[in-house]
């Protein structure tokens, strides 16, 4: 089988595509030959030696990078039951440290997959979990949106920020999104009631008095959005880099901020596949990339501004 392996920290040119042999699963592990990973910030940030997931594997290199997998269980391990050969499953596989999707075939523990919904293609559902749980858990694990609140998605079009659009708006919110001019009419089929571009207008501006914002971007922006709370108005950030200097701000303004760390939930990401079954969720996917072109994807995924999402198709 083939993988990409990071042979050191650096730019995209660390990532190289070798040959191995397939990996035997342990016990309570299942081998899936894959269909779809996806390609998420955290993936660069890592390559690039930024953030936490750098500091678990500086002294594991090579390491294949790789937190979202869908396909096909080829062999399972001592002790599962609960997938066979032949089953399509999707997961957030591998967090933190492990990882390894971009590979024509990876091993996952049983208990980290979901069954992939009949109708939903298994190369494009790589695309889905990391992000989908970070949108789900931002807006209801950490700030408890409720039905009718003003919630506010700072980079609505991104990876996460269009499922939080999704989620925010089947929930019954009220949605606000930021966003380039040219991706108002994506953000407005997906739901969204309002689109501040970010481009042409401040967002302090714009809105005030929210009940809650789920900060995709960070430092500057992140701190400025404070503003846009009301008294007793939340917001949950997600770039780690920055997160404590947001939540200080916020303290310092009587205001409440968190920064958090997405957690892999079966039972979570089962709820987002079945919105997706049933058509309510939909995964956009701004384009696919074979094995062999990783360096490329996580370049693209860098310079940012991505409607959706970003995958690979081995």
């Amino acid at each position: 089988m083939r993988k990409v392996i990071l042979k050191a920290f650096g730019d995209a040119d660390e990532l190289t595509v070798t040959t191995v042999a397939d990996p035997e699963p342990g016990p309570g592990e299942v081998r899936l030959v894959v269909h779809s990973a996806g390609i998420n910030p955290i993936d660069w940030k890592t390559r690039e030696g930024l953030g936490f997931v750098a500091q678990l594997i500086k002294d594991r290199l090579p390491w294949t990078p790789g937190f979202d997998a869908a396909g096909i269980v080829e062999a399972v391990g001592p002790g599962v039951s609960s997938w066979a050969p032949g089953d399509g499953v999707v997961g957030m596989i591998g967090f933190p440290a492990e990882a390894g999707a971009y590979a024509e075939k990876v091993l996952a523990r049983a208990d980290a997959l979901c069954r992939a919904p009949e109708g939903l293609s298994l190369k494009e559902l790589g695309g889905v979990p990391l992000a989908a749980l970070t949108a789900w858990q931002g807006l209801f694990n950490h700030l408890g949106l409720h039905p009718d609140q003003k919630v506010l998605i700072q980079a609505g079009a991104g990876g996460v920020g269009h499922f939080a659009v999704q989620f925010a708006k089947l929930h019954g919110a009220h949605v606000i999104a930021t966003a380039s001019g040219e991706n108002e009419d994506f953000l407005k089929e997906l739901g969204a009631d309002e689109v501040i571009d970010y481009q042409r207008e401040d967002v302090h501006d714009a809105c005030y008095g929210l009940d809650a914002i789920l900060d995709l971007v960070g430092g500057d922006a992140g701190v400025a959005a404070l503003n846009c709370l009301g008294e007793h108005g939340r917001m949950a950030t997600v770039p780690t880099v920055t997160a404590s200097r947001i939540e200080q701000a916020a303290k310092a303004m009587g205001r409440q901020a968190t920064g958090y760390v997405v957690n892999p939930d079966v039972d979570q990401l089962d709820e987002i596949l079945a919105l997706m079954a049933r058509g309510e969720v939909h995964c956009h996917i701004a384009a696919a990339y074979p094995l062999k072109d990783a360096p490329a994807a996580q370049r693209r995924q860098a310079e940012g501004h991505v409607r959706g999402k970003l995958i690979l198709q081995p």
